[in-house]
């Protein structure tokens, strides 16, 4: 038990504590019946027993593995900067249909600066440059039309981005924007609800489409931007830790929702938590510090990586 705080009485005479009149607090005691007991650190035995306990539980929510179709990006030599820095070091990676390749590693390993690179946005900073090749169905990319090319390969960003408009005319913007002319709302309208329907959140939102979009919740507001980027029927869809800000059902939802997806695109997702990349990814890369350490199957390379650094980060040892 914790005894009362007692009122400190004034320094007596001559005593050694402070003459300004700053008395300092009373001395807490507490009275313990027994000898506290000690934690000790976890032993390796426990750490495997519990690491295996959370792989079991991903393993449990992870759906069938995705069957590789055609190719439809080739990232070969890729180097970028940002003034001195080399931010990605001689990456090369395929990124096919039907599959989701998920990026893993530490901050600052370059895994962003990589998606952002795919989606051409890396060219927007000034001091930014890349060589290399990125390829779309066999084209380079700097040979395409910049907002062609975001059309073709769309990305979902990290905080929800829905604009300061209805639900309806956010998904209809990329559609507008296409054409030459403004589609009425009539035209417009079954593209909106289907890719509301393949963003898994029409049944939500049915109901009244001219609901402001910055009203709807966290998760309801990022699978809206996922329904804005379908809308404009992308082959490619980049994802940037679409779920780190938002709940444990909301991101179980985004979650099923990338597997169904992939039936249709090839998908890219970056991701910080380990267990999401093993639910959902088909194949992993591990960056760090810019360099691509390793890339193979989910499943090969989270049960048996090759590389030591694959292992210790995989393990646990850094992050």
């Amino acid at each position: 038990m914790i005894e009362p705080r007692e009122q400190a009485a004034p320094p007596a005479p001559g005593s050694s504590e402070p003459a300004n009149g700053t008395v300092p607090p009373p001395i807490r005691r507490i009275a313990l019946d027994r000898q506290p007991t000690v934690a000790l650190p976890p032993s390796q035995d426990a750490v495997a027993i519990a690491n295996t306990s959370d792989r079991s539980l991903a393993a449990a929510r992870r759906p069938a593995r995705g069957v590789a179709g055609p190719e439809r990006m080739r990232i070969e030599g890729l180097n970028v900067y940002y003034g001195n820095n080399h931010v990605v070091k001689n990456v090369s990676l395929p990124i096919r249909q039907g599959e989701v390749l998920a990026l893993i590693g530490p901050s600052g390993c370059g895994k962003t600066t990589l998606l952002r690179t795919l989606n051409r946005l890396t060219e927007l900073t000034s001091s930014a440059r890349r060589d290399g090749m990125i390829t779309l169905d066999g084209s380079d990319i700097d040979s395409l039309e910049v907002t062609e090319h975001r059309r073709r390969v769309s990305m979902v960003f990290q905080q929800p981005n829905p604009f300061p408009m209805s639900v309806f005319d956010n998904v209809a913007y990329a559609l507008r924007e296409q054409g030459a002319k403004r589609p009425k709302k009539k035209v417009l309208e079954p593209y909106v609800i289907e890719a509301l329907q393949r963003a898994g959140l029409y049944d939500e939102v049915s109901s009244n489409l001219d609901h402001p979009a910055l009203r709807l919740s966290g998760g309801q507001q990022q699978r809206l931007c996922i329904a804005r980027a379908l809308a404009a029927r992308p082959e490619v869809l980049l994802m940037d830790e679409p779920c780190s800000a938002l709940d444990p059902k909301s991101t179980n939802v985004i979650e099923e929702l990338i597997v169904e997806l992939r039936k249709d695109l090839a998908i890219v997702i970056v991701t910080h938590n380990l267990q999401q990349a093993y639910r959902v990814g088909d194949h992993v890369a591990f960056m760090y510090l810019g360099d691509l350490v390793e890339y193979g199957q989910t499943d090969a390379l989270f049960d048996n990586p090759k590389a030591a650094r694959t292992r210790d980060y995989i393990g646990g040892a850094f992050g």
